[in-house]
């Protein structure tokens, strides 16, 4: 099992920056592959970015690529993404995944709440 609590979502301008946190619980990042998701209503979760259990090897979509960044910090059991030059389609419902794999969202088994990132154009 694995919690995951997201934080760090709000509104921006487009071009400013978010750096969004997903705190888990004991044990997770040495049991499972971490990733971000998002999604807009009517749309199917889109994967962002990964981070693999054993190697740290990162995966971006095309769209984030460049901007974003996905780190994991073991000892305090955080997942973070920085997101820099914010565009207003990066508007979603961001969530913090665990114990999938890839690009598939059907492949996660625990999910957090999401936190709402909004750009203004």
């Amino acid at each position: 099992q694995a919690q995951l609590i997201e934080s760090g979502g709000g509104v921006v301008q487009a071009g400013g920056s978010l750096r969004l946190s997903c705190a888990a619980s004991r044990g997770t990042f040495s049991r499972y592959s971490m990733a971000w998701f998002r999604q807009v209503p009517g749309k199917e979760r889109e994967f962002v970015s990964a981070i693999d259990r054993t190697t740290g090897r990162t995966n971006y979509a095309n769209s984030v690529k460049g901007r974003f960044t996905i780190s994991r910090d073991v000892n305090n059991n955080t997942l973070s993404l920085q997101m820099n030059n914010l565009k207003a389609e990066d508007t979603a419902l961001y969530y913090c995944a665990a114990g999938g794999l890839g690009y598939n969202p059907k492949t996660y088994s625990f999910w957090g709440q999401g936190t709402q990132v909004t750009v203004s154009s």
